[in-house]
């Protein structure tokens, strides 16, 4: 009910979002990647595209970290106010999400989380919002800083994500969910 009411009411944003996206570079609108979500399942996660459309290169970690060139005018803002998010809806929509709960990473990730973590993270549906997603706002820049990035994020900002999922499941209610929806819509306008 809520990604209906959400999907109806964002429509007109959507749709200026989709048509800006396509006059501002080559590509499709939507961004489309395999992430791990319920009971290890594969699915696609619908995203607005924020980069040029050329395909990551094989030696390149599966993050954004920094002021990646390859992201586009139209996806600076679009990743800023997480309005490249706003799709997942559908994925809601679809049984694949919820929208609230651990955020779903790409299989190669989730392959490195340790075996007791990744059963509790993956005993409930991934949601567009978390409390990690909550207090690393602003990963990618943060990644930015690191010699490198990418085991930077799998030593020290992964082992943290995966206890606020950890917490999220043990704990998790419908209040809980409105709180991290209010705190998420706070964090989007920057206030903390």
């Amino acid at each position: 009910m809520v990604a209906c009411a959400a999907l109806l009411v964002l429509a007109p944003v959507m749709l200026l979002t989709a048509i800006w996206i396509k006059t501002d570079s080559a590509g499709p609108v939507l961004f489309r990647q395999d992430r791990v979500g319920l009971n290890g399942s594969l699915f696609a996660i619908f995203k607005f595209r924020t980069m040029t459309a050329t395909p990551l290169p094989a030696h390149q970690p599966g993050i954004t970290v920094g002021a990646d060139p390859r992201i586009t005018r139209a996806g600076a803002l679009l990743r800023k106010y997480k309005l490249d998010e706003l799709p997942q809806f559908f994925n809601v929509l679809l049984g694949d999400m919820s929208v609230v709960g651990p955020r779903p990473e790409v299989p190669k990730y989730v392959a490195t989380y340790p075996p007791q973590v990744r059963d509790i993270v993956l005993s409930v549906r991934p949601g567009i919002t978390d409390l990690a997603s909550i207090e690393y706002r602003n990963e990618s820049e943060l990644l930015g800083q690191a010699e490198d990035p990418e085991t930077f994020y799998l030593q020290v900002v992964l082992p943290r994500k995966l206890e606020y999922c950890v917490q999220y499941v043990a704990t998790r209610n419908i209040w809980l969910d409105i709180s991290i929806i209010w705190r998420t819509i706070l964090a989007v306008f920057g206030s903390r």
